[in-house]
């Protein structure tokens, strides 16, 4: 049951946004929409709106996770554009809230990426999205990987996805040299080539394990309405199963499903490719010390390319994309970023040691498997 109520939002309130005052002219109600330009001067606010994590809260119920008529549960994703369709309340409130944060930093909306702007004038973003975008621009470094749509949608999503990127990769670095070192021993630094490739398919796995299965801000433009209903449906899924829809965007249960499915697809590729590699380097290093050292032939066996690789990519499809898909959208967001989102210093430090840890389970379970389908054998 608990973890099927990770499938869905519980709707909460708007408390972390203090409304701002405007000022409309008389030919303007407040509930009309807006038709002419902003003015920075007629826009005031009781305090800076700071929203973190970006997902904290669902504002009324355009960020709910309900599986209606709207979702685009039949695999169109709404009406077709983007994620499935909020509230059209929602969407004018996103938009406005959007417009007044622009037009007090003094930013253009025609300085913004297109796919950032698009999504501001479609209202598919709340202001809190656009809160961390100004932040993100302060960095030299955080502005440069901005202009990559890929790295924009996940920063906006957790401003600590590069340190989590970091902590993977370094532990699985050390993990993977300290596993090379203890199969080697005194041939270690003799197969530096070898041990030098593993360690670089490795760095490409743990990169793409947390990539994609990220939790996202979606700023994709709809498809063409000629897209075929597959493609649809699998554009309108979110990239992590588990993560917090954001005002004015819901997730049907059947589109949460097709996460899973759409990132194991890729996992299964990164997987059987990156072993492919490993495995072809290693066994071509095998047989060229055994042409040269006649002694050494036969002394260490060779790894089956084939079924050692496809095995690795259905381990990857299933085992690790499901674990990192829990712990990105379930332990990180849904419950260390609410309780800690105020204490970077411990929320690192807690992301760390759980990463870490499913690492370690991971590396469990692939021994297992492996010996389990017999393409290791057990001594």
């Amino acid at each position: 049951m608990a973890m099927t109520s990770c499938f869905f939002t519980v709707p909460i309130s708007e408390s972390n946004f203090t409304r701002p005052h405007l000022a409309f002219s008389p030919r303007h109600s407040p509930s009309s929409s807006f038709t002419g330009v902003i003015s920075a001067k007629a826009i005031s606010f009781h305090r800076r709106v700071t929203i973190s994590p970006v997902f904290s809260a669902s504002i009324d119920n355009g960020g709910s996770d309900n599986s209606n008529s709207n979702n685009g549960g039949d695999g169109g994703g709404g009406s077709g554009d983007g994620d499935g369709d909020g509230d059209g309340e929602d969407r004018d409130r996103n938009r406005s809230e959007a417009m007044m944060l622009l037009a007090e930093s003094g930013t253009e909306l025609e300085s913004l990426p297109k796919d950032l702007a698009a999504a501001i004038e479609s209202g598919r973003i709340p202001g809190s999205v656009i809160t961390r975008f100004l932040e993100l621009q302060r960095s030299a470094v955080m502005r440069w990987l901005m202009q990559f749509a890929g790295f924009r949608e996940r920063l906006l999503a957790d401003d600590l996805f590069l340190a989590k990127l970091a902590m993977e990769c370094g532990v699985g670095v050390f993990t993977k040299t300290a596993a090379e070192y203890e199969r080697r021993r005194e041939n270690f630094f003799n197969e530096l080539e070898v041990v030098f490739a593993d360690v670089v398919m490795a760095i490409i796995a743990d990169f793409m394990l947390v990539y994609l299965p990220a939790p996202t801000v979606s700023l994709r433009p709809p498809l063409a309405l000629t897209a075929g209903g597959i493609s649809k449906f699998f554009h309108n899924c979110p990239d992590n199963a588990f993560q917090i829809a954001i005002s004015g965007t819901s997730y049907s249960l059947l589109q949460r499903l097709g996460a899973i499915a759409r990132n194991g697809a890729k996992l299964f590729a990164v997987g059987t490719t990156s072993s492919l590699v490993g495995t072809a380097v290693t066994n071509a290093f095998i047989k060229a010390k055994g042409a040269v050292d006649k002694t050494s032939e036969g002394e260490v066996e060779t790894v089956p390319i084939v079924s050692t690789s496809v095995a690795y990519g259905v381990y990857m499809a299933v085992s690790a994309n499901l674990r990192y898909q829990v712990v990105a959208g379930v332990v990180e967001q849904r419950f260390l970023e609410p309780m800690l989102h105020q204490h970077k210093l411990a929320l690192s430090a807690m992301c760390f040691a759980v990463r870490t840890g499913n690492t370690f389970l991971g590396s469990l379970l692939w021994v297992d498997y492996a010996r389990l389908i017999g393409i290791q054998k057990s001594h």
